[in-house]
């Protein structure tokens, strides 16, 4: 299977060389991307691809359900470099409809480790249950609490340190709430944008 993936990426290599010779110099200079992309580990949802982006345009953190903790170092740090150091201006919380984790969050079974990974959506699944329970379908309460998931996280991002210090110091940065649908293919703004207060 290594091998294959070796094959795939050299046939890749080769191609990309042909049509953008320029691509992996730029690539290698310098890392400039437009966006920061906090998104669901999921394999049908890869940022670059679903966003239509090159390589070098987007900065990607992924995890379970694009959950965002306050204290996940590892998403902290990359939300710190993006912004003070690639001077990110556009940072992109992106769920998925049909999100597995969410719909775990839901369930009454054990997951183990994930369970405590996705405990701040059963706590939003609880919190808005009457929004949830007014949806008429399994589906539609399972679509709408992915939506709530990433408004939350939108609120979340806005509420650390760094994304204060960050506006105190002047840095027009914004934050958006995205969710991408599997069955289509399409993005769709959840209308949910975080920006600072202009001076």
């Amino acid at each position: 299977m290594v091998e294959a993936l070796l094959r795939r990426n050299a046939t890749w290599a080769e191609g990309i060389a042909r049509t953008d010779p320029g691509l992996f110099p730029r690539l290698a200079a310098q890392q400039a991307p437009e966006f920061f992309w906090i998104g669901c580990s999921d394999s049908r949802v890869p940022a670059n691809v679903v966003a239509g982006l090159d390589p070098g345009e987007v900065f990607v953190h992924r995890n379970v359900a694009n959950v965002v903790h306050s204290s996940d170092l590892n998403l902290l740090s990359a939300l710190e470099f993006a912004v003070e150091a690639l001077g990110v201006r556009d940072i992109i919380v992106c769920g998925h409809y049909g999100c597995g984790g969410v719909r775990a969050s839901c369930e009454n079974a054990h997951h183990r480790l994930v369970d405590h990974w996705i405990e701040p959506i059963r706590r939003l699944s609880v919190q808005h249950a009457p929004e949830l329970d007014a949806l008429p379908s399994a589906e539609a309460r399972l679509d709408r609490l992915c939506e709530i998931n990433v408004r939350d996280g939108v609120s979340r991002v806005a509420e650390t340190p760094i994304m204060r210090a960050a506006w105190e110091d002047g840095a027009p940065v914004r934050i958006h709430g995205l969710i991408y649908g599997i069955r289509d293919g399409l993005l769709r703004n959840l209308d949910c944008t975080i920006a600072p207060i202009p001076a």
